[in-house]
């Protein structure tokens, strides 16, 4: 009878924990863990043409990039468009996105901007008109103004920060909103520091 080889007995036998890959090699699932996504601002700078945002956006549908803003604008310069972008993804998808954009033949230059960048967006709010005196009052702790005021509706602007347009869109729930409409992010880089650098043959 031979006699079998050394060690535990099958069922005290450590089990490695993880999945295999296609390969069949076990992965180790701190490794395979994702890495966190964190919320960011991104500007590019991009020659003003025609095309140039949809080749942005669907740079950003073909990779699967998630997107929560994107505005798009005119600079000092008529030849440029500022784009701003909100995403959040882990690092390593957010230098991607800073690299597949500087591939595209339109963009200039391309940033993630610093979180004490300048950020500001705009958001127009209708409401029920049932509480003129109220949703006045509602309207000037935000800073707002009223666009629009009937029997029915009411209508008001407000800028600011994206806490502060939160915040504001939550004390207008009270009256009843029937509709909202948001700009989005956009954003300049603070003090001295440049947005964009734009190359010396450009700036001719």
């Amino acid at each position: 009878m031979s006699q079998g080889l050394e060690g535990p007995d099958p069922d005290e036998r450590l089990r490695p924990e993880g999945r295999r890959n296609s390969q069949g090699i076990r992965i180790d699932p701190e490794v395979e863990a994702e890495p966190e996504s964190r919320r960011t601002v991104i500007s590019a700078l991009v020659e003003h043409e025609p095309g140039v945002l949809a080749r942005v956006s669907g740079l950003f549908s073909r990779r699967q990039f998630n997107i929560e803003s994107l505005t798009v604008a005119d600079t000092q310069n008529d030849d440029w468009a500022r784009i701003t972008l909100v995403v959040e993804e882990p690092d390593p998808t957010l230098d991607q996105i800073e690299k597949q954009l500087n591939k595209i033949v339109p963009v200039i230059h391309v940033r993630e901007l610093a979180p004490d960048a300048i950020a500001r967006e705009l958001v127009l709010v209708k409401v029920n008109g049932d509480e003129p005196d109220k949703v006045q009052a509602i309207t000037q702790m935000y800073n707002g103004t009223t666009l629009d005021a009937g029997p029915r509706t009411i209508t008001v602007q407000l800028t600011g920060d994206e806490q502060k347009i939160n915040d504001a869109v939550d004390a207008f729930r009270q009256f009843g909103i029937r509709e909202i409409a948001r700009t989005g992010q956009t954003a300049l880089a603070r003090g001295e520091t440049k947005t964009a650098i734009v190359p010396e043959h450009l700036k001719e």
